[in-house]
């Protein structure tokens, strides 16, 4: 029998670069996964490959009594920590509410522990103290000396395998302790199950409850080295004469002869539908004991995706973005098997499919810039396969997904964000004609269900704030976004009358506007807006915003910058409320919101529904006030520190905003197919696009002081315009952007090079 290695098949096309295309550099040296791992920015670190199932990394103890209440060890790791406990295969990255960490393995030395360890107290369990100078990370790779256990852990991984690689330093009752019931901040088991195949083989499963109310991970472990002795237990008592053991808090001890093999390895391979498919992820991924060459193929797989973006500037520069691109490939993760079986979220299994299901949609987020950057980079498979879970899910549970995560819906978060994302790859033509139909039906079902006040919208009417609890503005705000994708996807389907009712449907922001105050304001079934009403208070929640307040809120309408400057009453007077909104004092009160933060005046880089307001300016004719903005925050709140992200990265969103604005342009309105221009913050840089042109982008004068744009030239021509089309950056070909230390206030003021000329 002949055995392909699909890894090296896969990177060796990967490595393939055509005749004319930039060659490959060594760009992972260019990565700092310890970035935004400090404070709120609660990015996962450890080993793992472009949106791979598997992110094999440490879990420590998150640290409950500070004022976040242990928030910010919602990925399982916080770079303030001086203690791992053990190392898991699932992390989510970024989010502000905490699961997975599945599968805990604890190379461990010494009497064996059954429970975790206290904080600062290492001796009370399982789990060791480490230095920061004796962990590495790196794209695809994870190390890390455990000093209680003398024990050098390291790690790396493939799609749907974590591959770990211990060395023994001590050999006194070396194991390796397997705990299913490890409970990481929301997460909680709720069945497990282990069963030894032979002397280097156990599979099971861990079952449990949390932000994903039913997550399944099925698991087969194989060790490089024979087990002598296996010690099982179900939470504290020890199972005799058994190779199987069964229950809702199991743990397992595997002894082997760390005097005669001070290394041992182990591959672990994950499923959601069963032992079987997880062993043949091992057989497929892994066939091989060679941990260099995983560890190789990891960092050429992340290799070859940095390539997408060749970015030339100060070494700092290039790490902040490279770390920010790299942040935007932690999901969607992939969630199927070799063999294409998936776990649907109906909890049937999906047997052998034709593309490739994918989890971990963070869409509230992602949909603003972090899809549009994929439309940008990645083939037509690779965002048709996103579109075909989201579509699959539709017609599993009903409707699209809101935020799904393991097979689950969680339903987090406002509004109906896969309607933009599923709209626009129709728009744009990245989804096949023939899965249209089930596209359209996909999204109109969605956009007319009943429920967070949609039966008002459904008859074109505003949402009381009588007939909710809170947020009733973010509701209606997100849904005429949506509202707005569904209206563009009528009109390219030719579906006329649908066209006509969603049109009606995505105005429907307007009846929010309060002129009396200036800002969107919630509204009673008798008409009259909410009063009192302050429009800073920012309680978490428990306002007509979410995560924001009525000045947040009040620039949230991407899909009709037209409309909304001219609830405003013009250009000038819309340019003086956003003046307004980013010079005036940045006090919130001491209920806000955390999700508030990176502040310039009330705008809030931190939280998604301010990411395009920077670039709103150019809609009214100053775009160098635009540019200004992005450039002081990405100056301010993007570093190359631990803490160097302001707020929760949300599944690569924070960093999708970074990606874009360095390059020096962003998506506003994140289905037109308009970017914007800001600031750009490189030298040079050279994008591979899907259909494998090149767009080459060069800086002229660039410098940290040099935030305006004073002239562009597109292919050698002078460029008036304060922005660029899909399908024009689709050609590929050149842009020269010249820089200054003050403002072309002319540039981009004609009303036709403005983006509100083509853009609706």
């Amino acid at each position: 029998m002949i055995r392909l290695n699909y890894n090296k098949i896969l990177l060796s096309i990967l490595a393939f670069t055509p005749l004319g295309l930039a060659a490959q550099q060594n760009l992972t040296s260019f990565v700092n996964p310890f970035i935004g791992s400090e404070d709120h920015g609660h990015v996962f670190v450890g080993a793992n490959v472009p949106l791979g199932a598997v992110q094999l990394g440490p879990s420590q103890i998150a640290q409950t009594w500070d004022q976040f209440n242990g928030w910010d060890w919602c990925s399982g790791y916080n770079y303030k920590s001086k203690e791992i406990l053990g190392f898991t295969h699932t992390h989510l990255s970024g989010t502000g509410i905490g699961d997975l960490n599945d599968i805990m393995i604890v190379p461990a030395t010494g009497k064996v522990q059954l429970q975790q360890a206290e904080f600062n107290k290492m001796n009370t369990g399982y789990g060791s103290s480490f230095k920061k100078e004796n962990e590495i990370a790196q794209p695809g790779f994870y190390s890390v000396l455990l000093d209680d256990y003398e024990v050098q852990a390291n790690l790396t991984a493939t799609e749907r395998v974590g591959y770990h690689q211990y060395v023994y330093n001590k050999s006194d009752n070396a194991h390796l302790f397997i705990d299913l019931s490890f409970k990481m901040n929301w997460d909680k088991t709720t069945d497990s199950y282990i069963k030894q195949v032979n002397d280097s083989t156990f599979v099971g499963y861990r079952f449990s409850t949390g932000w994903a109310s039913d997550q399944k991970v099925y698991f087969a472990l194989k060790t490089s080295v024979p087990i002598q002795k296996v010690e099982f237990y179900d939470d504290k008592n020890q199972k005799f004469g058994t190779s199987t053991v069964k229950g809702q808090a199991i743990k397992a001890a595997l002894f082997f002869d760390a005097i005669k093999n001070k290394t041992i390895e182990i591959k672990v391979g994950i499923s959601a539908v069963s032992t079987t498919n997880a062993l043949e992820n091992i057989q497929v991924e892994t066939p091989t004991w060679d941990f260099t060459q995983v560890k190789k193929q990891a960092n050429d797989k992340w290799n070859s995706t940095l390539n997408k973006i060749q970015f030339e500037g100060d070494a700092d520069t290039k790490t902040i973005f490279y770390t920010a691109l790299y942040h935007t490939y932690f999901a969607p993760t992939i969630f199927n098997d070799v063999n294409g079986d998936y776990l649907g979220t109906d909890k049937q299994v999906y047997e052998k499919q034709d593309f490739t299901n994918h989890t971990v949609f963070s869409l509230w987020d992602t949909y603003r810039a972090l899809h549009p950057l994929m439309n940008l980079l990645e083939d037509r498979k690779i965002n048709q396969d996103f579109i075909k879970t989201m579509l699959a899910i539709y017609q599993q549970q009903g409707k699209l997904p809101v935020w799904h995560l393991q097979g689950n819906e969680t339903n987090t978060m406002v509004g109906l964000p896969a309607i933009p994302v599923v709209a626009d790859a129709v728009i744009k033509g990245i989804l096949d004609e023939k899965d249209y139909e089930l596209a359209w039906e996909a999204v109109k079902t969605t956009a007319m269900g009943y429920e967070h006040g949609l039966k008002y919208v459904r008859d074109l009417k505003y949402i009381p704030i009588d007939s909710m609890d809170n947020e009733s503005v973010a509701w209606a705000l997100e849904y005429a976004i949506a509202d707005y994708s569904a209206f563009k996807l009528a009109e390219k389907l030719g579906k006329k009358e649908d066209a006509i009712y969603f049109e009606k449907r995505y105005k429907l922001y307007e009846q929010y506007f309060d002129k009396e105050v200036g800002h969107f304001v919630g509204r009673k079934v008798n008409g009259e807006f909410r009063r009192p009403f302050n429009p800073l208070m920012a309680k978490h929640r428990e306002n007509d915003y979410c995560e924001g307040n009525a000045w947040q809120y009040t620039w949230l309408v991407p899909q009709d910058v037209k409309g909304l400057i001219n609830l405003f009453g013009g250009d000038k007077n819309f340019l003086k409320k956003l003046d307004e909104f980013t010079t005036m004092s940045s006090e919130l009160g001491e209920e806000a919101s955390n999700d508030i933060t990176g502040l310039i005046g009330q705008y809030a880089q931190g939280n998604e529904p301010n990411h395009h307001v920077p670039y709103l300016y150019a809609y009214a004719g100053e775009a160098w006030k635009g540019s200004a903005l992005a450039r002081k925050a990405m100056m301010n709140f993007y570093t190359s520190k631990p803490n160097g992200l302001c707020g929760n990265d949300d599944a690569g969103q924070m960093s999708a905003w970074y990606v874009f604005s360095a390059m020096g342009m962003y998506p506003l309105n994140p289905i037109s197919g308009v970017y914007v221009f800001g600031s750009p913050m490189m030298e040079k840089a050279t994008i591979t696009l899907p259909n494998a042109k090149q767009l080459t982008i060069k800086v002229k004068n660039q410098a940290k002081k040099n935030s305006y744009i004073k002239s562009i030239k597109r292919d050698g021509v002078a460029y008036s315009k304060s922005f660029i089309t899909y399908d024009e950056i689709l050609k590929g070909g050149n842009i020269e952007i010249e820089m200054s230390s003050t403002p072309n206030k002319n540039w981009g003021k004609a009303p036709q090079d403005r983006p509100i000329a083509v853009d609706n």
